[in-house]
């Protein structure tokens, strides 16, 4: 899979770019992108890493850098859109906030039903999904927490 994206013949999907990451011990971002200072990420700048037929829209907030622990995501999933992920690094953490409509946050055996201004914890070292269950675009902010080894 590396050779083929190296040569330009495949577009990796956002689970297959996790899972290089995971293999590489690196955050997700830190396969796109590093630096120090200030960082201004225009929206309209930012590529989208899209799933699902377009039903579950990725973009990218801030990037993860050294020393910060962290990357940031807008998400973006359209009414009966679902992403499967897999698990982060050790210790990883996932914070969500939903601003508008609702969905379904699963994390292990665990399963939890988020509506608009709840926000949610948990660990993201063990498989994880999404899913819209409602009637309107659903729109979280999600903080990606890497806990220091």
């Amino acid at each position: 899979m590396l050779a083929q994206i190296e040569k330009g013949e495949v577009n990796p999907t956002i689970s297959i770019l996790w899972k290089i990451a995971n293999g590489y011990k690196l955050s997700f971002t830190g396969l796109l992108d590093s630096g120090a200072g200030s960082l201004l990420i225009r929206a309209g700048d930012v590529e989208p890493l899209v799933e699902d037929e377009g039903q579950y829209i990725n973009r990218p907030a801030f990037p993860f850098q050294e020393g910060r622990q962290f990357e940031s995501y807008r998400i973006e999933i359209k009414p009966g859109g679902f992403l499967s992920a897999q698990p982060h690094l050790e210790g990883a953490e996932e914070y969500i906030t939903v601003f508008s409509g609702s969905c379904e946050v699963c994390a292990g055996e665990e399963r939890f039903l988020l509506a608009e201004g709840d926000s949610l914890r948990f660990s993201a070292d063990v498989p994880h999904s999404y899913r819209n269950t409602g009637d309107s675009v659903a729109f979280l902010s999600m903080l990606i927490y890497y806990a220091r080894k």
